[in-house]
């Protein structure tokens, strides 16, 4: 089996409307890898996001994501994917142990104070058997205390919880099927009017 390419770190990866418009005031682009860590039951790992402003406490859940965050200058998507795991739950695996990508995603939306064009890359990582350790994880994430927990299919499909990608429940499936084999699909398309 020959390995399939990775993006390259700052390259778009989604069609026309991944790219920025000349013509509007564009926010701050961000490259980021995340991971859907899937267990032996096919839960997969979620954080709830409990902060989106600085000078805003922590409070309930905002919405729930995966681990992963961004892509440091000259490092890989999958090499950056790999460090956030570390960080974030305390779990080293190397490179290859990732599988895809299989998922491009991108959000623009206004976070931490800041216009942030989010795009994202996701790999999925099978069968963990791992006790999550946040002792790594940023300044900003200790501060916002985010809870953790492994999410079922089923338990996400009837959440009023909302998720990002805000579409997981549709897609989570195919990946939940078996080993990825296809081109990596967009997820979470969101229509902008990107004029103003």
């Amino acid at each position: 089996m020959t390995a399939r390419s990775e993006p390259i770190q700052g390259h778009p990866a989604t069609p026309d409307s991944y790219l920025s418009s000349s013509n509007w005031h564009s926010p701050a682009v961000r490259t980021a890898s995340r991971v859907l860590v899937l267990d032996r039951d096919q839960q997969v790992l979620l954080f709830g996001a409990r902060i989106v402003e600085l000078d805003t406490p922590p409070a309930e859940v905002v919405f729930w994501y995966t681990p992963g965050g961004g892509v440091d200058p000259g490092e890989s998507l999958r090499a950056a994917a790999v460090r956030e795991l570390a960080e974030e739950i305390g779990l080293v695996v190397g490179a290859a142990d990732l599988e895809g990508p299989v998922w491009f995603r991108r959000s623009v939306d206004h976070f931490l104070g800041k216009d942030m064009d989010s795009r994202e890359t996701f790999f999925v990582l099978r069968d963990v058997e791992h006790v999550i350790d946040v002792s790594g994880q940023t300044e900003i994430e200790r501060y916002e205390d985010q809870p953790f927990r492994w999410w079922t299919l089923e338990e996400i499909a009837s959440s009023r919880e909302r998720f990002a990608p805000r579409d997981l429940a549709t897609v989570l499936p195919a990946v939940l099927a078996g080993r990825w084999s296809g081109s990596p699909e967009f997820v979470d398309v969101q229509d902008r009017d990107c004029s103003g």
